[in-house]
């Protein structure tokens, strides 16, 4: 608890407390993958802002004919703290 977060765009305002389904839980040396345990899970999290994830070029390119294209991306993340961790 406590840990900062990056995780894809998730809607809500700075502040707000979201609730997450956990794909994998640790606890010391046990592992618990089974989604029917899995449900009774829960994680909470508030948001803490709307951030973007690096750069990545894309260039496009055909020898001989000239034709060169170049596109950029910014994946849309959301920042989050986890507040709670309920079994």
């Amino acid at each position: 608890m406590g840990d900062t977060l990056l995780i894809d765009k998730q809607t809500g305002q700075a502040g707000d407390t979201i609730r997450l389904q956990p794909l994998l839980v640790v606890d010391g040396g046990s592992v618990t993958s089974d989604a029917s345990k899995l449900a009774k899970v829960t994680v909470t999290a508030e948001v803490v802002k709307p951030a973007k994830g690096p750069k990545i070029t894309i260039l496009k390119y055909k020898n001989k004919t000239g034709y060169r294209k170049r596109q950029g991306h910014r994946q849309p993340l959301t920042q989050v703290k986890i507040t709670a961790i309920d079994a």
